[in-house]
């Protein structure tokens, strides 16, 4: 069976095509159309984005986007091209005739990429990367997934430094083709002058998910002011109006009742197939960043235990059925509808998921919430949360290699260790690895530094300049196991961009001055300890003496202290010549 016929009978079966929605195919595209009103809008859809790729070659995907747009230069259009996780989004609003030139533009421009404008378009990447900024969520797909997959929207696109025209041009040619596409367009008929040839090929299914978190749920420290939970859900109705829910629950529990945050909010998010992404939100001022922290966790624990209002219900679901009283209904679900059909997500028609709406209860909410807590990941700007009942992240691989051991000159208590294995930084706090066979990415700088990612996301440093007895040899051990596809090249940096290990102050030259004050010195330490020791001495010696008079004037005759006074003057001679020889000890002596 073609794309084109699993498409049509999944939109049949599914009882889809009641009159809200068409569908045909144009040159091999499977293609939905629904009218509105007013100027056309279309996209044309393909099952390919970030996770698809590797860390090497990250951006490839948005680079062809880049590439295929182009050639339209300035336009009065409202045009773009998107690249997500894992789908890729050409979209145009203007008259039939702009639609058509947009479309069959982009299509052409896939056929044949500009490649003259391959280093043009890189550097134009690495612009709008160093622009964008990171985000308060921009590392949670890194801690769950590590540096792979859906990950890797947490990563820089190091492909936008290597990739080659060989390269972008084979990933145009394979993911970029009719039968990895959908078309919409929110027209009642499809225009005519479509010219949308692309190679042939097969759909991709969206990538299986990895994972960096042994244990859930689990906790890391991320930056002050912002709070952040993730979590990883089987896609249902109930767990889109959970969403709603729990939005809607931190909103007033954080901002109106305690006055904690400013922005508290939850989204749902499709992920694949089966799979969706909840990710909630709460900023927080410093000083009430604890509160903001227990407040999240108690409304969570509240929705855990089923403790939801009728009304909140009512109100999140309320909320969702109101997107099906659009009057141009059809043409609103064709976004949706598209990705579903190249994900491979069932597809619900309006009245069936009007019904699943209805039916959801606060027992299946509180299924949900159950399920979002087991699998979360939360970010919080405070010491830890173990408190409430969550692990903390993995901060350190659970192994190290062995190998040649390099002292850090920046820190006594830190060891970079170059193995044939993989290599190891051993901290005070634990070990970070990275494998060899496990290398997502090694960069490598002309001045011999290399910076090895694990696919579980850890990463180590290895400079050179940093690291004691790192040489030629050791750098070629790293450059010889790592696998060839794993490695990016960096530019060479500018001598003042060299790390250089911090300046200790060097012991100034002794002279024979110094050496006479030390000596000094000791002398009169000494001196002074027998000073003491001659003043307990001689306190003994003075004291004795009266004793032994008690002694005698209480009668030498009685036995009981005859043997006492007899010792007492063999001590007292001992100690007036002790307390003679200590005092001369100490007496200063003039050097020869």
């Amino acid at each position: 069976m073609t794309t084109h016929d699993t498409t049509a009978t999944a939109l049949d079966a599914l009882g889809v095509l009641d009159g809200i929605i068409r569908h045909t195919t144009v040159h091999g595209i499977p293609t939905l159309f629904a009218p509105r009103p007013g100027e056309i809008t279309a996209g044309l859809v393909f099952r390919v984005g970030h996770a698809d790729e590797t860390l090497p070659t990250s951006g490839i995907t948005h680079l062809v986007e880049h590439l295929a747009l182009y050639r339209l230069g300035l336009s009065d259009l409202h045009y773009n091209g998107a690249t997500a996780s894992t789908y890729t989004l050409f979209h145009v609003t203007g008259d039939e005739d702009e639609v058509v030139t947009y479309l069959n533009s982009v299509c052409e421009a896939l056929r044949d990429l500009p490649m003259d404008r391959l280093e043009t378009e890189k550097e134009i990447l690495r612009t709008e990367a160093g622009s964008r900024g990171q985000g308060a969520l921009s590392q949670m797909p890194l801690w769950r997934y590590g540096a792979q997959g859906y990950g890797l929207s947490s990563y820089e696109e190091h492909g936008t430094r290597t990739l080659t025209p060989d390269q972008v041009r084979h990933w145009a040619e394979t993911r970029f083709t009719r039968d990895n596409a959908v078309l919409f367009l929110t027209a009642d008929r499809v225009p005519d002058g479509l010219d949308l040839s692309l190679p042939a090929g097969r759909r991709f299914p969206t990538p299986a998910p990895s994972s960096a978190l042994p244990v859930t749920p689990a906790y890391l420290r991320g930056e002050d002011g912002h709070l952040v939970f993730t979590s990883v859900l089987r896609r249902s109705t109930a767990a889109s109006v959970f969403a709603e829910v729990l939005g809607r629950a931190l909103f007033q529990d954080l901002r109106q009742k305690g006055g904690y945050s400013y922005s508290a909010e939850a989204d749902y998010s499709p992920r694949d197939a089966g799979f969706a992404t909840l990710t909630a939100y709460a900023d927080a001022l410093p000083q009430k960043q604890d509160a903001a922290v227990g407040g999240f966790v108690d409304v969570f624990a509240r929705l855990r235990a089923g403790r939801i209002e009728k009304a909140e219900l009512d109100s999140a679901r309320g909320k969702l059925l109101k997107r099906y009283d659009a009057p141009d209904l059809g043409a609103a679900l064709l976004p949706s509808y598209a990705l579903s059909l190249l994900i491979g997500h069932p597809i619900l028609s309006p009245d069936q998921h009007r019904a699943e709406l209805e039916a959801v209860g606060v027992a299946d909410l509180r299924e949900v919430a159950g399920e979002a807590w087991e699998g979360g990941l939360l970010q919080v700007p405070t010491r830890g949360a173990d408190w409430a009942g969550l692990t903390p992240a993995p901060q350190f691989s659970p192994s190290g290699v062995s190998g040649t051991l390099h002292p850090s000159l920046e820190d006594d208590d830190v060891t970079l260790i170059i193995g044939e294995a993989g290599v190891t930084l051993s901290t005070p706090g634990g070990l970070v690895t990275v494998r060899y066979d496990g290398c997502a990415a090694m960069t490598t700088r002309p001045d011999g530094a290399r910076g090895l990612t694990g696919l579980d996301g850890f990463r180590v440093a290895v400079e050179p300049t940093l690291f004691g007895d790192v040489t030629a040899e050791r750098i070629a051990v790293l450059d010889k196991a790592v696998p060839a596809a794993a490695v990016v090249p960096l530019p060479a940096r500018p001598a003042e961009e060299i790390p250089q290990p911090p300046e200790r102050t060097a012991p100034a030259p002794r002279t024979p001055a110094d050496e006479s004050r030390q000596t000094e010195g000791r002398r009169a330490r000494a001196a002074g300890r027998v000073s003491g020791r001659f003043v307990l001495v001689a306190a003994l010696a003075t004291v004795w003496p009266v004793l032994l008079v008690t002694f005698l004037v209480n009668g030498i005759q009685e036995p009981s202290i005859r043997l006492p006074v007899i010792a007492g003057c063999v001590l007292e001679f001992w100690l007036i010549r002790a307390a003679r020889n200590l005092y001369r000890t100490g007496q200063p002596t003039t050097p020869q």
